[in-house]
């Protein structure tokens, strides 16, 4: 695939930064789509949203001097001409509005109003149609109390491109409140801030709306990150061969405690997405307690020399660390010798933990595919010059940083690789906040890459069927189920 090429079955999964987005309007335009047509096109999508959606009640269309309130002109003539009882605002000054924006407003045979509290407390649906997703400065004043009066209002919010307060790279607020919309038209493709979170809980239902913009646009924008979805990885999702045998699957070999409950989880879970095989590298003490599939398989291991000896057998061809191994130097011992192999090598909970007072030796060791799987707390400790930036920017430093593909855990988990990918999950339900859960899908991923899928593309995988499996699960779901809940949504994926 030649450089800044961009493979068709991602297209639909990508995500565009606030720039590449304004970039895609330019190269639209370039190739002979005015920009009034995609202001218009914009601005009917918004109208259709209401009236699908919202078909009673006055409707109070919010604009601010931009192009999102460009936006707003069009939907709310619209509207009007569909019969409904349109109110427009305007914050700022009416010689503000530049552009094709004020083209729009010329369009607009009403009353400009200015925006104020008090028209919204009278509306029944509010268009929200202020500030766009690029906003560059803290919301305050008449600007921040228009926002509280909206969330205030007990109106429905349609949001135009995305919630007002917002920035559309990270879903941050800009100041101390943004809008909370019931639901969001956003155009062409998604940006990141419409999954992040606190984003997507200010987004509402998100709708992406075709505007004109012809998909080859994002050969040229080549964009970095996507919606973690199966077009991002299937094609590396391992396939059975009917004269295959276990150990063309894979043998992953985990690294089990004195308590190895997590280790026998993540142990069944690398089983059941589809390793030939697993062992379980335990102390002594542990080989005889009960937990864990029969299939699983046990080996003494005391310490480091045990787990050299476990290393020895090259057909074991993807490692997990971390999981009840503990935090002191027997455990640092052992992942260093884990790494030294260049296997693919998966280093969760004590495993990252271990290496809180020298992170640079962790990193120094990673040669071969490397997986860390952090939440917040492991990763501030691990990457404690990283806390400030954003979830996306700094999981992106964290991979660079490391050269390691980085999971950072949490509602909107993200995926990062140190060649600058990354990937946003959005199908986690809040069933998945159990114990175990974090293990389990640390099993997942040594299973993956034990069948020799690629680090980014596994581990993307393995936290997409992970919210599936935690999908079908529902109500009273605990970390024991996914293993074999993940078998339905593996076997539709290979049809």
């Amino acid at each position: 695939m030649a450089q800044g090429e961009t493979k068709p079955v991602t297209r639909n999964a990508a995500l565009l930064t606030v720039g590449e987005m304004a970039a895609a309007d330019r190269a639209a335009i370039r190739c002979g789509v005015p920009g009034l047509d995609l202001m218009e096109a914009a601005g009917a999508a918004v109208a259709r949203m209401v009236q699908r959606h919202h078909a009673k009640g006055a409707v109070l269309v919010l604009c601010g001097p931009g192009n999102n309130g460009g936006d707003g002109f069009v939907a709310a003539r619209l509207l009007k001409a569909a019969g409904r009882e349109v109110t427009l605002a305007l914050y700022g000054a009416r010689d503000a509005v530049k552009g094709d924006a004020a083209a729009m407003a010329q369009r607009w045979d009403g009353a400009i109003l200015p925006a104020t509290p008090l028209l919204v407390m009278q509306a029944d649906v509010i268009v929200d149609a202020l500030f766009g997703a690029g906003l560059s400065r803290a919301l305050e004043g008449a600007a921040l109390a228009l926002v509280d009066a909206v969330n205030e209002s007990g109106a429905a919010v349609v949001a135009v491109d995305l919630p007002s307060g917002l920035h559309g790279d990270d879903g941050q607020p800009r100041g101390a409140a943004a809008i909370r919309a019931t639901r969001t038209v956003t155009f062409f493709r998604p940006k990141p801030g419409h999954l992040l979170l606190p984003g997507r809980l200010h987004c509402g239902e998100l709708h992406v709306a075709n505007i004109g913009i012809a998909d080859a646009v994002l050969a040229e924008i080549n964009p970095q990150q996507w919606r973690n979805d199966p077009a991002l990885w299937k094609a590396e999702l391992p396939r059975l061969r009917i004269d295959g045998h276990k150990y063309q699957r894979g043998h992953a070999l985990l690294r089990g405690g004195d308590r190895p409950g997590a280790a026998m989880l993540a142990g069944h879970a690398a089983l059941r997405i589809g390793a030939g095989l697993a062992t379980l590298a335990l102390p002594n003490d542990a080989m005889t307690l009960p937990g864990g599939p029969d299939a699983l398989m046990r080996q003494r291991c005391d310490g480091a020399p045990d787990w050299r000896t476990a290393l020895k057998d090259a057909r074991r061809n993807a490692l997990l660390l971390g999981p009840g191994n503990g935090m002191g130097a027997a455990t640092r011992q052992m992942v260093l010798e884990a790494l030294a192999t260049k296997r693919p090598t998966v280093l969760d909970a004590d495993a990252l933990t271990a290496f809180t007072d020298n992170p640079k030796a962790l990193f120094a060791a990673i040669k071969g595919p490397v997986v860390l799987t952090p939440h917040d707390g492991e990763f501030a400790r691990l990457f404690p010059d990283l806390g400030l930036l954003p979830k996306l920017a700094r999981t992106r430093a964290a991979a660079k940083m490391s050269n390691a593909v980085i999971l950072l855990k949490g509602a909107d988990t993200v995926i990062a690789d140190a060649d600058g990918r990354a990937a946003i999950n959005t199908n986690a339900p809040p069933d998945l906040a159990t114990a175990g859960a974090g293990d389990v899908l640390a099993g997942f991923v040594v299973g993956l890459l034990a069948q020799g899928m690629p680090a980014f593309e596994g581990t993307c995988a393995a936290v997409w069927l992970h919210g599936e499996a935690a999908r079908a699960g529902g109500a009273g779901l605990i970390a024991d189920d996914l293993p074999l809940l993940v078998r339905a949504p593996l076997a539709a994926l290979r049809g």
